[in-house]
């Protein structure tokens, strides 16, 4: 499998396709593996790429710099490794939090952003008792329980053996990754910042998905965006209903932030005396 050493950490990445290039980044406790199913579609006509952050997927498990900001200087010292210039950037859940850091400071090699179902620009906040039973249930690595309960919270199951699989890579991260990330998370607190960011944005989210306040409301802020929710979708897009999510994708990807001060500016273009 390929490795990169980035910013002193072996990061595993893949690539597929040809064409301009895409980076995929996965969710807190994720890895690439979530877009097993979304690749196929989009390397048809572009070329991608996934990477695993620190700590998690196959990428070697370091003992610290999981912190949002690190994690989007990963990003783009795997793109300077890959050598890539630009790129359009998209990621899932804490890869959407990912995605506004590098939208804040490295705009500059963004071509656009997708972000999907991201965690909150200002933080995510969830009682003691939430993250407390979390970690029982990791730490514990009860597989069989967490198995049951995602198959009754995931609107879409595809498989059981999918979550399943699923469930055993969020298993594996390390304790360093499943800390400090989760900390970063919480810690994030950049959504009055949101208008800033004016490369060309897709957000996605689910309906059925706990996050669906949150980003509605981080996409009223984003300033250059526009916004597809799936009904009956819950957190997991790319690997509810890849097919669905890769159409939507692909059709931002050519024609990019298309919303009704668009199509107004493409008038008065249309009508101004020639």
């Amino acid at each position: 499998m390929p490795h990169a050493t980035i910013n002193g950490v072996s990061l595993f990445f893949d690539e597929h396709g040809s064409g301009e290039p895409v980076l995929f980044h996965h969710g807190y406790t994720g890895s690439h593996y979530s877009y097993d199913d979304v690749v196929p579609h989009l390397a048809k006509r572009y070329r991608t790429f996934r990477m695993d952050g620190r700590g998690a997927g196959d990428s070697d498990r370091s003992a610290k710099g999981h912190s949002i900001e690190q994690y989007a200087a990963d990003v783009i010292g795997m793109a300077d490794h890959l050598g890539l210039e630009r790129f359009t950037y998209i990621g899932h859940s804490m890869g959407g939090v990912i995605g506004y850091e590098l939208g804040l400071n490295y705009a500059s090699r963004l071509d656009r952003l997708v972000l999907i179902a991201p965690a909150p620009a200002d933080g995510v906040t969830v009682p003691a008792s939430f993250r407390e039973r979390a970690a029982k249930l990791h730490y514990g690595k009860e597989h069989a329980q967490m198995l049951e309960e995602a198959m009754v919270l995931t609107a879409q199951p595809r498989s059981r053996d999918l979550v399943a699989a699923r469930i055993q890579h969020g298993l594996s991260v390390s304790d360093a990754h499943f800390e400090e990330s989760w900390t970063a998370l919480e810690t994030y607190h950049k959504g009055d910042r949101l208008g800033e960011i004016k490369t060309p944005t897709l957000m996605v989210a689910g309906a059925a998905d706990g996050l669906l306040p949150f980003n509605l409301a981080d996409f009223q802020r984003l300033g250059n965006a526009t916004l597809h929710v799936f009904s009956r979708v819950s957190h997991g897009i790319p690997y509810e209903i890849p097919d669905e999510f890769s159409a939507v994708v692909l059709d931002f990807l050519e024609h990019g932030v298309v919303t009704a001060g668009t199509l107004q500016a493409k008038l008065r273009e249309a009508m101004a005396p020639a």
